[in-house]
């Protein structure tokens, strides 16, 4: 699967100029963008804030109904999901006044006997927001300082960092589409590709910029490393959200592990997005940097 898509990949750069390798990745960037901007008018957030950032309550039964008959029967409540756990139901609700929230657990510890209510509130949950920002905020911009510290030049540093900035962009622009709520566990897959996306764009521009030959052979060889190392954990990825998301299909008594599918699915999509970004993106801006005049000789030998 990685030759295949390494020569497809390969064949594609040769033959086509820098501008055309540029358009599509700052097309689907702009159109990312375009989602996440027009998500944050309507709604005041660019993506779907989850409990932990926007406050609400869980609660977690154990009971022989299915997830749909108590959330028709909690429909009276600010109810957002209910879904199987093993022998439990879990049930996530919005943020509710004192009086309400008091009626929903009176009304669930009188129906079931085994209960477990977690509460966040919405000020705990904007602090946990504001954490998030700024971890990603700081990743992000350390990232970028390691970088240039690398390869001491504005252009390749650029573009390392453009790729980065648009696997994440157009990840979360996959969240608000898909309706994957942010998470704790989401906000960690987000930072998780930094780390996938710095790896293969530092590959490349290590290879084009510090490597003797000529730069389409650079190219070409960092490609196959690349591929293979991105399909590799594609694969690990692609694995673990199927067995994650439909255990139920072996195994009927297991059930789908929110968490863990909503991470994998959220890496998948981030990772297809750094191999275009990298291998289109990253590569016309450095081919074009490297065929310049002035470095043609020190780059292209």
């Amino acid at each position: 699967m990685a030759t295949g898509l390494t020569d497809l990949l390969d064949n594609f750069v040769k033959n086509h100029d820098n501008r055309q390798l540029l358009a599509i990745p700052l097309a689907v960037l702009a159109l990312s963008l375009a989602v996440l901007l027009v998500s944050f008018a309507s709604s005041g957030s660019p993506v779907i804030l989850g409990m932990e950032f926007q406050g609400g309550t869980q609660i977690s039964v154990e009971t022989t109904d299915s997830p749909a008959v108590l959330e028709e029967m909690y429909s009276s409540y600010p109810i957002t999901d209910a879904r199987q756990a093993g022998s439990r139901v879990i049930m996530q609700f919005g943020i509710m006044d004192n009086e309400k929230q008091r009626q929903l657990e009176d009304d669930v510890m009188s129906r079931y006997s085994s209960v477990e209510i977690k509460q966040i509130g919405p000020v705990y949950g904007q602090e946990l927001q504001v954490q998030a920002l700024q971890a990603l905020f700081i990743s992000f911009i350390g990232m970028s300082i390691v970088v240039f510290l690398i390869f001491r030049s504005a252009v390749p540093s650029f573009a390392v960092v453009l790729s980065a900035l648009s696997d994440i962009t157009i990840a979360a622009a996959f969240m608000r589409v898909a309706g994957i709520e942010l998470s704790l566990g989401t906000v960690a897959a987000l930072l998780m590709l930094i780390g996938y996306s710095v790896d293969s764009d530092i590959l490349l521009t290590n290879r084009v910029l510090k490597r003797r030959g000529l730069v389409e052979e650079k190219v070409s060889r960092a490609m196959q490393t690349g591929i293979t190392m991105t399909t590799t954990t594609l694969a690990a990825l692609v694995v673990m959200y199927v067995v994650s998301t439909f255990p139920y299909l072996v195994i009927p008594s297991f059930t789908q592990i929110t968490l863990l599918s909503q991470i994998s699915i959220v890496l998948i999509v981030g990772l297809v997005a750094d191999i275009m970004n990298t291998w289109l993106l990253n590569t016309g801006i450095l081919r074009w940097y490297a065929m310049k005049p002035e470095f043609r000789g020190r780059y292209n030998r």
